[in-house]
Order: C-alpha cells, then sequence, then structure tokens
C-alpha cells in the first residue's frame, strides 16, 4: 500500500459495520490509526480487535453529545492527536408519508442523522483549532441532493449536512481545517436492505437495486465510499474544503429513477412495530 494516512488518527462513527467499517479498513490499510465509535459494542470491538494495534474502540451513542466528545478524546489521549472526524453513522429513520410521521420518530432521525454531525464538527474543532490542521467530513446521501431518494425526515437531515458543512468550512479554514461531505448512493449494507425489504440480512437485494437503479449499471459497494474518504482525508485533497463529493454512479444526474419519499412497506412496517 502506498500509505496516503500515514500517521494520521482518525475518528470514525458507525464504524462497527457497513461504510463505517469499510472506511477503517481502508485508512488502516494507509497508515491511519482509527477510533471505532459505535453503538454496536460487540460488532464495533470486533472490527477494532481484527484492525489490532491501530485501532480502538469506544461504544458511542452519537445522539449523546458527550460519547462523541469521549471518542475523539480517546484519540488525543492514545496517540496524541486528531487528524480526521468522520461522521458517519447513521439510520434510515423516521418512514412513511409526513401525515403518519410522529414528532418522536421525526426528532430522533435528526438527532442521529444531523446533531450527531454537529457534535462531531464541534469537538473536532475544539482539538483541531490549536493544531491549524486537520479534516471533518460527513455522510449526508444523494437524498439530501435530490428530493425523492429517501423518506422525508432522512432527506432533510441529510440535507442538513450539506448546509453545515459549507457553513463550517466558512469559519474552520481559517484555522487550517478542511471540511467536506460526501453522498453515496445507494451501497448494500444492512441498514439499505432493512430499508427495502425488512431484513438485514438481504444484502445481495440490496446489491442488486442499487445495480439497477443508477445509469452505470454498476453494482456498488461500501469500499467505494471508503475510497472518496480516503480521498478526502488525504494530502491529496488539501485544495478541497466545503464540497459534497456525490459517489452514485449517475443516480443523481440521472433524476432519481426509483423515488422513494413516501418509503416501502417495510419501512412503514418498521417504523409503527417501533413505535
Amino acid at each position: 500500500m502506498s500509505e496516503r494516512l500515514a500517521g494520521k488518527v482518525a475518528v470514525i462513527t458507525g464504524a462497527a459495520s457497513g461504510i463505517g467499517e469499510a472506511t477503517a479498513m481502508r485508512f488502516v490499510e494507509e497508515g491511519a490509526r482509527v477510533v471505532i465509535a459505535d453503538v454496536q459494542a460487540q460488532s464495533g470491538a470486533a472490527v477494532a480487535e481484527r484492525l489490532g494495534e491501530a485501532a480502538r474502540f469506544i461504544e458511542c451513542d452519537v445522539t449523546d453529545e458527550g460519547r462523541v466528545a469521549d471518542a475523539i478524546d480517546l484519540a488525543v489521549e492514545t496517540w496524541g492527536k486528531l487528524d480526521c472526524m468522520f461522521n458517519n453513522a447513521g439510520v434510515i429513520g423516521a418512514v412513511g408519508p409526513l401525515v403518519d410521521t410522529t414528532a418522536e420518530a421525526w426528532n430522533r432521525t435528526m438527532a442521529v442523522l444531523l446533531n450527531s454531525a454537529f457534535f462531531g464538527i464541534k469537538h473536532a474543532a475544539r482539538v483541531m483549532i490549536p493544531a491549524r490542521s486537520g479534516v471533518i467530513l460527513s455522510t449526508s446521501s444523494v437524498a439530501g441532493v435530490v428530493a425523492g431518494l429517501g423518506p422525508h425526515a432522512y432527506t432533510v437531515a441529510k440535507t442538513g449536512i450539506l448546509a453545515l458543512t459549507r457553513s463550517a468550512a466558512t469559519e474552520l479554514g481559517h484555522h487550517g481545517i478542511r471540511v467536506n461531505a460526501i453522498a453515496p448512493g445507494t451501497i448494500p449494507t444492512a441498514m439499505t436492505a432493512t430499508a427495502l425489504t425488512g431484513d438485514a440480512a438481504a444484502i445481495d437485494v440490496a446489491a442488486e437495486y442499487a445495480r439497477t437503479t443508477n445509469p452505470l449499471g454498476v453494482a456498488s459497494a461500501p469500499i467505494d465510499i471508503a475510497n472518496a474518504a480516503l480521498y478526502l482525508a488525504s494530502d491529496e485533497a488539501r485544495f478541497v474544503t466545503g464540497h459534497t463529493l456525490v459517489v452514485d454512479a449517475g443516480r443523481t444526474i440521472d433524476g432519481g429513477s426509483a423515488r422513494f419519499a413516501g418509503a416501502s412497506t417495510a419501512m412503514v412496517e418498521q417504523t409503527r412495530a417501533a413505535s
């Protein structure tokens, strides 16, 4: 490997599975040390163990500002610095028609998807400003770029990530900190499989859906987003800030052929069961 992140230290939320896990593995391959912050304790600890001395795990509910701060502090206490904060943890959240969406489900979605990114940016900046360097990344979505590609609350939160990224970049750039977002298209993960079918294990269904709903007709994987994060976190992107990198095989330029703002039946049933 070229070690494009040699010596760098990163915190990645939602790194126990999916995009976060793939990014943690990719970062370590390229020479970084990572803190895996996730509410899934067993899975997160297993990822950290697999990565060895280059990784640490912390159980982290990203809706709790204190726990996000703790994850960043762990990186600094362990390795002396923080070079990259990746706000990646996510859920599908509230689904179904607007008239059926409860305030509780809406607020919970915002807490996980948008408030958590604010916490990550705030506490990463606390560490990065004195160092006058650093990179902050957040996962948005094509649903934040084109309306109709996700449930309503999810769409609003992911659009909010884009605005927060631009706003933070204008302030933090004066301190040598770059702030960018990534907008993935459909990536076959357990979360996507649950959204489409109600079954987290139906990754093959999610993969086929992803392949057939983009103009290139190519299969996607979490590594596609991990590679985007790798570029933005590396010094190769030193001239890039306030930017949203769309990684979707052309889904958004095609207008989003398979819209589901109203959500699938599985989504609606999942939300009702949880309420």
